[in-house]
């Protein structure tokens, strides 16, 4: 089974659902793998985007991605782009690979970019053209400090309705997270390893697991 995770930034896919992809492969399922977004001068030094390059490298092996598809589009910029940007190549992706599942960041997050890829694949992902370009399952994950940093406003909240046991894989989702040093934070920040196994501890304890993932189903072809 061929399954699509499309990220704003290349650590979202770690944070919001690294345990289940590392589950996908060990099913034998493909992992394909697009970004939207790189560092860019002036704001990151050199040195920091040619990590950053090799961080991506490092994680797509980490998780067995059979491609991944960068866009190099501007980080912290996708709202001043054309949407079509964004949305010819991540058509172009699903109607060539023809994933069963995708994996989209939540569109209410406090990252404005996570917001403009959620509704440039969806523009793709709408309910008619679904089982053209072979996808039965469109699923958001959240983003440790992007998801629960988003203001109190009720449409923008991560309800999850759905949870995937990620318990024999959680320690080797903190060690591809170590893997992204330009964007781990230390201890008691959100993006820290105590951080990551905590939030995956409550969503285990919500389904009666040791640890798990937590998503919102998007929209499910039956």
């Amino acid at each position: 089974m061929n399954v699509v995770v499309i990220s704003a930034h290349p650590d979202d896919e770690t944070l919001g659902c690294g345990g289940t992809l590392l589950r996908h492969v060990a099913e034998r399922d493909q992992i394909h793998w697009l970004i939207a977004t790189e560092a860019h001068s002036p704001r990151w030094p050199k040195e920091v985007i040619a990590k950053k390059a090799k961080e991506v490298k490092a994680a797509a092996a980490a998780y067995s991605a059979k491609t991944v598809t960068k866009l190099g589009l501007p980080s912290a910029k996708l709202e001043t782009l054309p949407i079509g940007e964004i949305i010819d190549p991540i058509r172009a992706l699903v109607t060539k690979i023809k994933p069963r599942i995708v994996y989209l960041p939540h569109f209410g997050d406090a990252h404005t970019d996570h917001a403009v890829v959620f509704t440039a694949a969806m523009t793709v992902f709408k309910a008619f053209y679904m089982k053209k370009c072979g996808v039965e399952r469109i699923l958001s994950f959240e983003t440790l400090s992007s998801t629960e940093a988003a203001p109190p406003q009720v449409y923008r909240a991560f309800v999850p309705n759905v949870f995937r046991d990620i318990t024999p894989y959680l320690e080797r989702k903190v060690e591809i997270m170590d893997l992204f040093h330009t964007e781990s934070q230390s201890e008691l920040a959100p993006r820290s390893a105590s951080a990551i196994r905590a939030l995956a501890r409550f969503r285990g304890a919500s389904v009666n697991v040791e640890y798990a993932e937590a998503f919102m189903l998007v929209r499910e072809l039956l």
